[in-house]
């Protein structure tokens, strides 16, 4: 008879989570040296010179560029201002005002002279009734709407239907633009003949930087920890997740913040889904099976240069909100499109990046949970145990710190975005730490998510904003 023991259990679970943990770093080793490959061919071009032939008009598609706003009072006159200032040679600008109840519209109206006009919108994608369309009198191609609250995404959709350009940009209120961020993030699409059909730029955080305006001044780190390793975060999540997943049209997510899409694919998707928290990522998973359903072959692509300057959360519990409904937003966007996993219909992207979304972005946290609880636990276990321990504790630094650390190398190889060697520096010296204290709150917290997300919490969850620009 076969007697399982207690120590064969633990021994069992230790090995699940340790061999679990060796699969991951290898997977993200796989697509660090891929993003090091791209990243050393892309920036050995002249990239002012590949940008010039772009601001021709005859080059160029013209982009409607879409910001939804809700109680923005306190960066929407800035970050309209930014974009008023790109170098881009047709587009329009479309704030929707979403039943904000500060001063957001009227900011808007009295700093940008903005009147009413009377225009017929073709609804193309379900969306809530329009109150109001303004004009600006002194910046023809600058629109404001407003509109009933009824979230972020059915303000897209409402900026979908009144646009007049082929190319819609989504855009949050509180970002502020590089000069040339356009030019960027539309070359993909120009070069291709069409055949992206959505392209993401890079989202860096602005806390800390002196923007004045709208426009960046210099580039600089907050002073909060919480924001530092929020920094370290982005790096990585785009310097390496995102190229590596772009180069073979794996990418499911084009983030909200700085994405664009042709109008064509997003109105043929159906818009964006207003019932879920992850409106973004959901789009570009839909968009994905219509285009494999249709055998069309397009693709989705991140650029790493176009760079969108954002305000992130500067205390605990927003940014606990903020990353609990990222997490209830993966599952969401993975349970409204399960048939894809492991389906050879839609190709790699079911077999390997919903698998991945699956087992590592939305079930790693979990798995993390128990490594930390095994490591707590084993120091009163003793033994064999305090081994297993060690080995679970190098591991995570590996997954966490590790991978932070050379995603700041990769910013000071590529990008080169922060000046001074002392931002460099701190960024390295606080990735050493992620292990210790950020990432278990994360893992927590993502955990939290997973609970909530059973028992059926669908809100956003209000989040605090200070404002960027002066």
């Amino acid at each position: 008879m076969l007697f399982i023991t207690w120590t064969d259990i633990v021994n069992s679970f230790a090995w699940f989570i340790a061999i679990y943990m060796i699969l991951v770093i290898g997977f993200y080793s796989t697509i660090l040296l891929i993003s090091i490959v791209h990243l050393r061919r892309e920036y050995q071009l002249d990239r002012e010179q590949s940008y010039e032939e772009y601001m021709d008009e005859t080059f160029t598609r013209p982009v409607s560029i879409i910001v939804p706003a809700y109680n923005e009072e306190m960066g929407i006159v800035q970050s309209v201002r930014s974009l008023l200032s790109i170098n881009y040679p047709r587009y329009e600008i479309v704030v929707v005002n979403d039943g904000s109840t500060d001063g957001t519209l009227e900011k808007m109206i009295e700093h940008y002279d903005m009147q009413e006009i009377k225009k017929v919108v073709r609804k193309q994608v379900d969306a809530m009734p329009i109150k109001t369309i303004y004009q600006s009198k002194i910046l023809p191609g600058l629109f404001l709407i407003d509109k009933k609250n009824g979230g972020k995404a059915d303000a897209l959709n409402v900026g979908l239907n009144f646009s007049h350009y082929p190319y819609i940009c989504s855009l949050d209120g509180d970002s502020v633009l590089e000069r040339d961020a356009f030019l960027k993030v539309m070359k993909p699409i120009i070069d291709s003949n069409e055949e992206v059909v959505a392209s993401g730029g890079s989202i860096r955080i602005a806390n800390g930087c002196e923007i004045q305006n709208g426009n960046i001044l210099s580039i600089g780190l907050s002073d909060h920890p919480i924001v530092i390793m929020q920094v370290i975060e982005y790096l990585r999540a785009f310097l390496m997740g995102r190229i590596g997943l772009s180069k073979h049209n794996l990418l499911l997510i084009v983030s909200g913040a700085f994405g664009v899409f042709s109008k064509y694919w997003l109105v043929e998707a159906g818009g964006y889904k207003t019932n879920t928290v992850g409106e973004d990522m959901e789009l570009v998973v839909r968009i994905h099976r219509l285009l494999k359903e249709k055998g069309v072959n397009k693709r989705i692509v991140y650029v790493p240069d176009p760079v969108c300057w954002t305000e992130v959360p500067e205390e605990m519990k927003y940014l606990r909100r903020q990353r609990n409904r990222w997490h209830r937003g993966l599952f969401e966007s993975l349970w409204e499109h399960r048939k894809l996993t492991f389906n050879p219909k839609y190709g790699s992207i079911g077999f390997i990046s919903f698998p991945y979304f699956w087992l590592i972005e939305f079930l790693g946290p979990v798995v993390e949970l128990c490594g930390y609880l095994f490591v707590l636990f084993s120091f009163f276990l003793g033994g064999i145990y305090i081994e297993f321990a060690i080995l679970i504790f190098l591991l995570s630094c590996m997954y966490g710190s590790l991978f932070s650390m050379a995603a700041v190398l990769l910013e000071e190889w590529s990008m080169r975005k922060y000046p001074k060697i002392s931002h460099l520096l701190k960024l390295f010296l606080y990735s050493l730490t992620e292990t210790l204290w950020y990432r278990p709150l994360t893992v927590l917290w993502r955990c939290e998510g997973i609970v909530q997300m059973i028992f059926g919490k669908r809100s956003w969850g209000e989040m605090k904003r200070k404002g960027v620009s002066q």
